[in-house]
């Protein structure tokens, strides 16, 4: 006999299908730090350079004084979409200058036209957390990872510099041109790092019809963009595929994957359900939640992005 099917009342205390989604904070490092935060803005120390950037969600008032926002070098102002726009310098500011990560990386900071300096500070955990599964592998090859929208490099360089090959995969040449020379300041021109200008989405269908297996990806979308013909990428269409297929690449219960999205209108919640199914043959562990960095004076974190990530069964991390 069939049992009943439940009422709306009784159905929407179900258990959920998540443990609960998880708050990872930074509280940056020796070359980074988040001053302060407020009034829609952050102000951030990159290595010597301090710069005053828009920061939608910080909606509350800052904490330091107008005197020390008024130190920064560098302010940018964003234009209608808030993402493109231009900066103001208040003091000179070198076409570039070095940051270094985790004293094994040394990454070349600029001041782009997307307000962006080529580093997302907020994912040194989940850099950290690649680097412990990396660790784990066993066997006489080298472990293999695959960075896609891989952007500048931190992520590709911190891999290469813990003994893995990698396969750096992005559509915009600038970005790839800008990751070498990351690698050649960090002193990796011998890693064994594939740089691939490509569109990530038709060179995973690829790698999947050829079989081939990583031990670590890591999966990073805009919610827009373009490929180096002119294919196009919406976050809200084409995850859910490209996660189907990057779950074929994973090479077994050693294995892990990392997903980031810096899309508002997306939630932890969806990212977390949408990896759950397309990973569900794999077994292994969950975990779902957002990115923040903490302020300086550890007051308050401002939240970055949404995060899920998966190990499989034979990973202690």
């Amino acid at each position: 006999m069939s049992k009943p099917r439940p009422s709306p009342d009784t159905a929407s205390r179900q258990p959920a299908p998540t443990m609960g989604l998880s708050l990872i904070e930074s509280n940056g490092f020796a070359d980074y730090r988040l001053i302060d935060s407020g009034n829609g803005r952050k102000l951030e120390r990159f290595g010597k350079i301090i710069v005053d950037r828009p920061e939608p969600q910080a909606l509350w008032r800052p904490l330091a004084d107008e005197k020390q926002w008024a130190g920064a070098h560098a302010v940018f102002s964003a234009s209608d979409d808030e993402e493109s726009g231009r900066w103001r310098n208040n003091k000179p500011v070198p076409e570039s200058w070095p940051v270094r990560l985790e004293d094994a990386v040394t990454l070349s900071c600029r001041l782009s036209a997307f307000r962006h300096l080529g580093i997302f500070p907020e994912q040194l955990p989940h850099w950290r957390w690649m680097i412990d599964a990396l660790k784990q592998q066993s066997g006489s090859e080298r472990p293999r990872v695959l960075n896609l929208f891989a952007y500048t490099g931190a992520a590709t360089l911190l891999a290469a510099h813990a003994g893995a090959e990698v396969t750096h995969v992005d559509a915009s040449k600038k970005a790839i041109t800008w990751a070498r020379e990351n690698q050649a300041a960090s002193g990796l021109k011998d890693a064994p790092v594939r740089w691939m200008l490509e569109d990530a989405r038709k060179f995973v269908q690829r790698e999947v019809r050829r079989g081939k297996k990583y031990d670590v990806i890591l999966v990073d979308p805009p919610k827009f963009g373009r490929g180096p013909n002119n294919e196009t990428w919406d976050l809200f269409i084409d995850l859910p595929d490209m996660l189907r297929n990057c779950a074929a690449l994973l090479a077994g219960p050693r294995s892990a994957l990392i997903l980031t999205a810096y899309a508002i209108r997306a939630s932890a919640l969806m990212l977390d359900q949408l990896c759950r199914e397309a990973l569900a043959e794999k077994g292994g562990r969950f975990e779902s939640g957002e990115l923040a960095i903490r302020e300086e004076g550890g007051a308050r974190a401002v939240p970055t992005s949404l995060f899920t990530r998966w190990c499989g069964d034979d990973l202690k991390i």
